[in-house]
């Protein structure tokens, strides 16, 4: 396929780059505001060879994935908040089972049913497991439609290198919005040790080979506790390795601002206006919500003691706690946000950082 520019919406972005990164599986709900995902799926993965379901419910759908996975499919669901929530069960048996998917929440407002807003209520969910156990997701935060597009390949190949669940987290306003898009055949992002997986995992049948086992159930005295020692070996060689961000004028600056998805764009306007107006303002955007990518922010603190950090979210406070914790006491922690549908905009920040910078 080659590469062309398309006028295409953030949910159907998603659903084209997991077509083209080779899932061959989903398995969805209906609910705003990523039904348009939901829509291009029925459309062109029949068109891909794949298999297109809408299941009977968001717990059919995650657990028709779980299936589809085991057996080595590259597999998909999505759904907004509530409907993720109803998928944490199946989402822990997936990471117990080491088994690779991927999981896209375009987000809306909440608790609850909640509204069709915006939001980013569900950072907690996404980077702290969600459902039961001591697992992780990877998990990545697209800011542009682009950028939607282009890691669905990176999340299905670390998905299956790393056999473990995958989430993009995105929200209502990405899901909608349309933008130029550069699609076509893109190259996989899995390199080194971690490249050549045939999954031999997978139940595919026994002929010629002893039967595979796929399972998240321990009887026996320490065997489950063994198998989560080896999950946290697998999750920290994944914190030291696929840590993402972007970053604008940390050389000079004295105040960094941090945001993440459709939030970090309203910021870098506002970094781009102080700038223009003298303000010695820079700004992180992660890409990886787990890992964070807490090294840039190690390393910033260490070596400029003067530095202030003005965390802005569409959330009450959730990845600035992963900001505190990786700044550890080093330097101060200022905190913006809104929710419920609610959006800080460009001059709200600039405002803030102009009253606490005099």
């Amino acid at each position: 396929m080659a590469i062309k520019k398309i006028l295409i919406s953030g949910n159907e972005a998603i659903a084209a780059g997991a077509i083209q990164a080779g899932c061959r599986f989903y398995a969805g709900y209906p609910i705003t505001p990523q039904n348009e995902l939901i829509a291009y799926m029925a459309k062109y993965m029949p068109e891909a060879g794949g298999v297109f379901i809408q299941a009977e419910s968001e717990l059919a759908a995650i657990n028709m994935v779980f299936g589809a996975s085991g057996a080595g499919a590259r597999a998909m669901t999505s759904s907004s908040s509530p409907g993720v929530s109803l998928k944490q069960e199946g989402i822990s048996y997936i990471a117990g089972a080491e088994l690779p998917a991927v999981i896209v929440n375009i987000m809306r407002g909440g608790p609850g049913l909640g509204n069709i807003a915006p939001a980013q209520s569900d950072y907690f969910q996404a980077t702290r497991g969600g459902g039961h156990g001591d697992y992780h997701s990877l998990v990545f935060a697209p800011a542009y439609v682009q950028e939607a597009y282009d890691l669905m390949q990176r999340a299905f190949d670390l998905a299956d290198s790393y056999r473990i669940p995958a989430i993009i987290l995105g929200d209502g306003i990405l899901g909608q919005m349309m933008e130029p898009v550069s699609v076509g055949r893109q190259s996989s992002v899995v390199t080194g040790d971690l490249a050549g997986n045939t999954k031999n995992w997978a139940l595919t049948g026994c002929a010629g080979r002893k039967p595979n086992v796929v399972k998240s159930f321990y009887l026996g005295e320490g065997d489950l506790e063994k198998f989560n020692i080896n999950l946290q070996k697998k999750y920290k060689i994944i914190k030291e390795r696929e840590q993402l961000y972007e970053a604008g004028f940390l050389e000079d600056s004295r105040i960094i601002l941090v945001a993440y998805g459709t939030m970090a764009r309203v910021v870098k306007s506002a970094v781009h206006s102080l700038r223009e107006k003298g303000k010695k303002v820079g700004m992180i955007r992660p890409i990886t919500l787990w890992p964070f990518p807490d090294k840039v922010f190690q390393q910033l603190a260490i070596n400029n003691k003067q530095l202030t950090f003005l965390v802005v979210e569409m959330s009450y406070g959730q990845m600035l706690e992963d900001v505190k914790l990786a700044i550890n006491g080093s330097s101060p922690v200022e905190f913006l946000g809104r929710s419920g549908g609610g959006i800080p905009d460009e001059e709200e920040i600039i405002n803030r950082i102009i009253r606490f910078a005099r």
